[in-house]
């Protein structure tokens, strides 16, 4: 599945208005008009999805979220994925991260590995992985998902995101409260070598918390890929050669 360039506002065509041959982009642009029982956030929102290129060639190619291309995109800079990969996906649904580790570990052709994604919330079945609906942050879910995997995990990723408010203090220690528990189960998981793909908020991960995978890690780095939104707040931070455990640390 190969990571697609930026998808081209541009469309094809010509326009004879004003006795112009030349298409403006803007001509494109579909309009949402605000209908009976609709916000006008929501229809924004509507009108926001209906024009990004990235949610219309995740529609043509078949994949369940736009979200799928960051992980394309981290994957061609960071090399996360291979063959044979023991992965688990935190913040799994609709499926979009999910189908790209599934085809970059080339499990639907016989590939080996094994790939557990994690959602509270329902989503389909996708073939070559093991979906769960479970709450990530509920006390058996660890168990629940090392007993899945069957071993240590290679890579932990974890798109997970709590809803916002708005307030963007409260929004990012929200975010952060999940990537601090991820990373406190890719501690437990991680194989030698692992590494560990986490969304956060712009201002960066925590001190303590990048402290932590700075010392059990031989590269932490952040990175915004090109398919999140520029007006997100989000960026991932990529945590690879995990040394391993240390359960001596004073910060756990």
């Amino acid at each position: 599945m190969p990571s697609p360039k930026p998808p081209s506002r541009r469309g094809g065509g010509t326009s004879s208005r004003s006795g112009s041959h030349a298409t403006d982009a803007r001509d494109l642009t579909v309009r949402v008009r605000t209908a009976r029982g609709r916000t006008t956030s929501s229809t924004q929102w509507l009108q926001r999805q209906l024009n990004d290129p990235y949610v219309q060639e995740a529609r043509r190619r078949g994949l369940r979220s736009r979200a799928a291309f960051k992980l394309m995109e981290l994957d061609d800079r960071y090399h996360l994925l291979r063959p044979g990969l023991r992965v688990v996906d935190l913040g799994a649904a609709p499926g979009g991260w999910t189908q790209v580790v599934v085809e970059r570990t080339r499990l639907q052709s016989g590939g080996g590995g094994r790939v557990v994604g994690i959602d509270i919330l329902p989503w389909d079945e996708i073939p070559g992985a093991c979906c769960l609906v479970h709450d990530f942050m509920a006390d058996d879910a660890p168990a629940l998902l090392t007993g899945t995997l069957g071993g240590p995990a290679d890579l932990v990723l974890s798109d997970m995101a709590a809803p916002t408010t708005g307030h963007r203090k409260t929004d990012h220690l929200r975010v952060m409260a999940l990537a601090e528990t991820a990373w406190d189960f890719a501690e437990s998981i991680l194989a030698p070598g692992g590494a560990f793909c986490c969304k956060v908020f712009q201002g960066g991960t925590e001190g303590e918390l990048l402290a932590r995978m700075k010392r059990l890690c031989t590269q932490v780095r952040h990175a915004k890929p090109a398919a999140s939104r520029p007006e997100s707040p989000e960026v991932y931070v990529i945590a690879q050669g995990f040394r391993g455990r240390d359960d001596t640390d004073p910060s756990r």
